[in-house]
């Protein structure tokens, strides 16, 4: 089989006697692919290959329409981050795009207002919005429409209008008072007495069309040197917040390298800190040399395996990871052989652990996400947030967007990685994930794979995870493994578990110690995927969100 490697015949297999009843078929493509959380933005994606735009400029066109649908998730308030694997000059790059926290943003100014962490909402958590930049360095490096057409699109829906989608309009439900908290954010997603908006619901945004064009006729300095900006400073001056003019000047994106593992013929590659990348990695290095596929995708004792690995790589990732220029350690040293075998051994299979402690080493969060293809063989592995669901709950007045909470992943405890200081990178959990073979003729023998991503905060790692076995442990196809069912572990020995798989291997997981129960709905992310073919294109996009793949 194309998309797996191994034979899973003795494996349980979730995704096809086991198939989720709203389960879709793999979308498969002759010339370019799709795959987004909202079908309006899938699209206008599909709309720009069809005009022989390329892979950037069908994921910069989605993002922008999905900043527009599903503004809880994703906005110009929000961050980004990219993998691109550029058929042109064969090789995997990074694109990282978030911004710092604000100059007068302090421990000490925190402490001094009562606050024992970081608040979640309201101005002080506001840090710089860096997506925007993103997808203009995306566009000027590797599209080939401009700024102006990709954001057309979002402007247009903005202005003329849409009808609410089912999940998204349960998921704004959700976050009503916080809505009701600020009167922009009420006078534009809440009815006339306050209350959630129903589904089917016809929706203009007649001030984010409005900024949307601004940025179209200004180009991107608009959100950081023009009137947005100031907007935004004088918004967040007014909450208390921190960040200054000179903030939003001073931002740019960061051209990196990808950080990467080898696993089972392939290698995995992800953004480096700080973004929560590299606990994709390690737990892929720790459950490496375990018999996975004999134990069976799906069964108890495979469960257990990744659950104790996710708490062990979670561990490191609390201690160590955040502004890279803060660590202690770096990559190399969390992947490396003799540590990874020391954490392995960590790992008990017989019984789950409590809170496993971080390693020892020398001294030294809400999402969209979407993939694209093309026909040159350009593919990009994209992921846009605000953090929390409507971010810090302030909308920029006359603007229409909401200022994302990126700066509550900040700690208060001091002489760490992501100790709240000015200027500083906050710890991410948005990752975009990318998979290459390693036997292929590519770059250093490599071909590209997979671009591929699960929404959902501290899910995002744990969920690639088990989306990746899936495909090549478990022989599923690219739709299957985004609908097979799965796990979410937030700390202790408490498990959720997506139904049909609790009811059959929950009495198992509890002998083992485990405490498990039912997943409510929304808890365990929503996954996109688009993955490359001996010939064409396979795309998904799961029945958890509203999403749709498609190709042409």
């Amino acid at each position: 089989m194309n998309q797996a490697h191994g034979d899973a015949s003795d494996a349980r297999v979730w995704g096809r006697s086991n198939r989720r009843p709203e389960g879709r078929s793999t979308v498969f493509a002759p010339r370019g692919a799709v795959a987004t959380s909202h079908p309006l933005a899938t699209g206008e994606g599909l709309r720009v290959l069809q005009e022989g735009g390329t892979a950037v400029d069908a994921a910069v066109t989605a993002a922008a329409v999905l900043a527009v649908v599903e503004p809880h998730m994703t906005g110009l308030g929000g961050d980004a981050f990219a993998l691109l694997w550029s058929g042109h000059e064969n090789e995997l790059v990074g694109l990282d795009g978030h911004g710092r926290s604000g100059e007068l943003m302090t421990r000490e100014r925190l402490e001094a207002r009562g606050a024992a962490s970081v608040p979640e909402e309201g101005a002080e958590p506001v840090t710089v919005p860096g997506g925007v930049r993103a997808w203009a360095d995306l566009l000027e490096r590797y599209g080939t429409i401009p700024f102006s057409r990709a954001l057309a699109p979002a402007a247009r829906l903005a202005r003329d209008g849409f009808p609410l989608s089912p999940v998204v309009a349960s998921e704004w439900a959700e976050r009503t008072e916080l809505l009701r908290g600020d009167s922009e954010a009420r006078r534009i997603y809440l009815d006339a007495d306050g209350g959630p908006l129903e589904a089917g619901t016809w929706i203009t945004n007649p001030d984010l069309a409005d900024a949307l064009e601004r940025l179209r006729s200004r180009g991107p300095d608009e959100l950081y040197r023009g009137e947005l900006a100031q907007r935004i400073v004088e918004v967040v001056a007014d909450r208390g917040g921190f960040l200054t003019l000179d903030d939003m000047a001073a931002h740019r994106s960061r051209w990196v390298s990808p950080i990467s593992a080898p696993f089972r013929g392939f290698r995995v590659w992800q953004l480096p800190p700080p973004g929560q990348g590299v606990a994709v990695l390690q737990m892929l290095r720790i459950l490496e040399t375990f018999p996975l596929d004999e134990m069976g995708v799906g069964t108890p004792e495979y469960l257990h395996h990744l659950i104790e690995a996710k708490k062990l790589a979670y561990a490191d990732l609390e201690r160590y990871v955040g502004d890279p220029t803060f660590m202690g350690v770096t990559v190399e040293d969390l992947l490396a052989e003799g540590y990874v075998a020391h954490r392995r051994n960590a790992l008990d299979p017989k019984a789950a652990a409590e809170a496993p402690a971080a390693g020892s080493l020398p001294d030294r969060g809400d999402t969209v996400y979407l993939a694209a293809a093309d026909e040159s063989g350009n593919m990009v592995s994209f992921i846009h947030s605000i953090f929390h669901p409507f971010g810090s709950g302030l909308v920029v007045p006359g603007a229409g967007f909401h200022l994302q909470n990126r700066g509550a992943a900040f700690t208060m405890e001091p002489g760490t990685a992501n100790t709240v200081a000015p200027g500083k990178e906050p710890f991410h959990t948005i990752i975009p994930g990318f998979v290459t073979r390693e036997e292929g003729s590519g770059s250093g023998g490599r071909e590209p794979w997979l671009a591929f991503g699960v929404m959902g905060g501290p899910m995002q790692p744990q969920g690639q995870v088990q989306l990746l076995l899936n495909l090549v442990l478990g022989g599923m196809d690219l739709q299957e493994a985004v609908e097979a069912p799965r796990f979410r572990h937030d700390h202790g020995r408490e498990v959720t578990i997506e139904p049909p798989l609790v009811q059959e291997v929950g009495p198992s997981l509890a002998r083992l110690g485990h405490r498990v129960a039912p997943a409510p709905p929304g808890t365990v992310g929503g996954a996109q995927a688009v993955s490359r073919l001996e010939r064409g294109w396979a795309a998904a996009s799961e029945s958890r969100k509203d999403g749709q793949a498609a190709g042409c």
